[in-house]
């Protein structure tokens, strides 16, 4: 996740150095006409900005916890997707008192906005009660929002070890005489851009779904962190025909990226499915997925005891292929 931009006050310097002179007391100038850019971000500015909502929840800061997020934020847990508001009132129960971090990865979607990915091992309190330590995958999305950059998604899922690999190699899928289906393009509809990666899956048509992918995609799974190669190998390993897709939610985090969040519903999953959440964002003219969270197992809201995920930050909180 990543970005940029700049702007400039020179003509209004030119303007008032120019103008006739006359007797009037000066005005104070308009604080709102123009913000500074932030500068352009890298991984370090991007982890710091990430450590500093975890910073503000130890140590129970939530007004600064509050103004890391941007007004629209989302929030993709297990019990809920939250708002700005239901992540403020939900972090008030949670209370981490050791942190560590790993596996850092960081992606420039474009200059107002970027993507982190890294694992979270949290130990602490909800709701006054300890919980043992536990560790999730986490990614966050960041926007510059009128100069200065603001947590405007974040998703967490549970660390699980790999999975074992199949014992029997998915059938290869014959193409039938003549030219290839075409590819639905993609758009800055970011629902239909995921309801045509479904319909890719159902068809097996993973070469297809792979023309969708950013050359820099990052897949976020409780089995592990991978890439786009990775990724389409993954999903040639899971049967999809049968897939349900409900509770969809977006969020324009600028001109030319949108978020996607949805309920995944498979034949034969234990319990009521898992979050997804997707990234699109536009690229030399084209839009394509950047990043993909899956495996957030939905839970019913917690009531008093200890959560089965760590919840968490801008957008915080302990779904499957895009």
């Amino acid at each position: 996740m990543k970005k940029i931009f700049l702007l400039v006050s020179a003509l209004i310097l030119t303007a008032a150095c120019s103008a006739p002179s006359t007797n009037e007391p000066a005005r104070p100038a308009n604080v709102n006409a123009e913000k500074k850019a932030p500068a352009p971000v890298t991984q370090a500015d991007a982890i710091a900005n990430e450590k500093a909502v975890w910073d503000a929840l130890k140590n129970k800061d939530y007004a600064a916890f509050s103004n890391l997020l941007a007004e629209d934020q989302l929030e993709v847990t297990g019990e809920a997707v939250n708002d700005k508001a239901g992540s403020t009132t939900m972090v008030k129960d949670f209370e981490p008192t050791e942190v560590a971090f790993s596996d850092w990865k960081f992606l420039s979607i474009d200059k107002d906005a970027y993507v982190v990915t890294y694992t979270v091992n949290v130990k602490g309190k909800y709701k006054g009660k300890d919980f043992p330590a536990e560790s999730g995958r986490a990614s966050s999305a960041w926007a510059n929002r009128g100069g200065k950059w603001l947590a405007v998604y974040h998703q967490q899922c549970p660390v699980k070890p790999p999975m074992a690999p199949a014992k029997t190699a998915p059938k290869a899928t014959t193409s039938p005489a003549g030219p290839p289906p075409a590819i639905p393009t993609a758009g800055p509809d970011a629902i239909a851009n995921e309801k045509i990666v479904w319909d890719l899956f159902k068809a097996k048509n993973y070469d297809g779904f792979a023309t969708l992918l950013d050359s820099d995609f990052i897949e976020v799974e409780p089995d592990g962190v991978n890439d786009k190669a990775g990724c389409v190998k993954g999903v040639a390993e899971f049967d999809a025909s049968k897939a349900e897709l409900s509770d969809w939610k977006t969020l324009k985090i600028d001109d030319d990226a949108s978020l996607v969040t949805y309920t995944v519903k498979m034949a034969g999953q234990p319990g009521d499915g898992e979050r997804n959440s997707s990234i699109w964002a536009k690229r030399d003219g084209k839009w394509v997925g950047v990043l993909h969270h899956g495996g957030t197992p939905v839970m019913k809201p917690a009531a008093t005891a200890a959560p089965k995920e760590s919840p968490a930050q801008p957008a915080k909180a302990p779904a499957k292929k895009p």
